[in-house]
């Protein structure tokens, strides 16, 4: 039986690896996709106190080299549920197996939101994607969009324009709301075009072609075609949540409702980084929440 069990190995959960770890806890991270969250998606990143800048992955094996080197073990399974006995001890479902611990927090994260259009599932993978750094190299010398105009659509542009010939970004507000920084620095490559108050409205391609391009609806119900070998993906995150809905209090966006305590309505049970709901999502902030719930476990642990 461990201590503390943390779903979910991104920025919070490994955070809390290493807290619990420091505070002689015993702690397993069990994570579905790969170690390290989103942040691995990000190929230059100038936000994080202590690097001036560094990439997604080059953080996510730093945190990760640190959780292990504390003593955490770690896991890679997907959590299918979490059950309290009555004695206070949790059991934590995986695919084939079943862990016990004393305390459980929640840093499960959350996925890419996709756009719901028509044949958008078979094209994820053959033309749709949600990773720059992973894809962009893929599409060197061609034409290229990115749906989205926030942080992570303005750093996939940045990336993307040093590759591809054309990279068209596609926003549905009239104008980029990403750091300003990042704004001005996609608007300034001559090869990058921005089309403001427009969204996506069908993908062009097949399965078997993979996608050709994109047809947009701009504000005034005028459609216009465009040709793209890829279309990235940058329109925000949907929160991993729903299996733990009959211990956590959700909001109507499927966030954890809790608070900047990270405590929920069940006890020994904390939540931690992109799938509480909160205003601000950033490494920095996960990483805040995961030794915020760490502490309160802690604590929890020696009541």
């Amino acid at each position: 039986m461990y201590d503390i069990i943390i779903v979910g190995g991104g920025p919070a959960g490994l955070t809390a690896a290493v807290y619990a770890r420091r505070a002689n806890r015993s702690v397993l991270v069990i994570e579905k996709d790969s170690f390290g969250g989103q942040i691995t998606f990000s190929p230059n990143v100038e936000n994080i106190p202590g690097f001036e800048a560094v990439s997604g992955n080059e953080f996510a094996e730093k945190l990760v080299g640190q959780a292990l080197a504390q003593g955490a073990d770690m896991e890679s399974a997907e959590v299918t549920g979490i059950v309290r006995g009555e004695n206070g001890v949790f059991t934590v479902l995986t695919d084939g197996d079943a862990w016990l611990s004393r305390s459980v927090i929640l840093a499960s994260g959350a996925k890419h939101r996709t756009l719901g259009l028509e044949g958008e599932e078979e094209l994820i993978g053959n033309g749709i994607s949600f990773c720059a750094v992973c894809d962009g190299a893929f599409y060197r010398g061609r034409q290229v969009a990115v749906v989205g105009g926030g942080n992570s659509a303005l750093q996939e542009t940045l990336l993307l324009a040093d590759l591809c010939e054309k990279v068209t970004v596609i926003q549905n507000l009239p104008f980029l709301t990403g750091e300003k920084k990042l704004a001005d620095a996609v608007t300034a490559k001559p090869n990058v075009e921005v089309i403001t108050s427009a969204v996506v409205d069908a993908y062009l391609g097949t399965p078997d072609t993979g996608v050709t391009g994109v047809r947009i609806k701009k504000d005034g119900g005028e459609l216009i075609e465009l040709p793209a070998a890829a279309v990235f993906l940058a329109v925000g995150l949907v929160p991993q949540n729903e299996a733990f809905a009959d211990l956590v209090a959700l909001d109507e966006r499927g966030y954890a409702d809790s608070g900047e305590n990270c405590l929920t309505k069940t006890p020994g049970l904390f939540v931690a980084g992109d799938c509480r709901a909160k205003r601000i999502r950033q490494v920095t902030t996960a990483a805040a929440d995961g030794a915020v719930a760490a502490l309160a476990a802690c604590d929890y642990l020696g009541e």
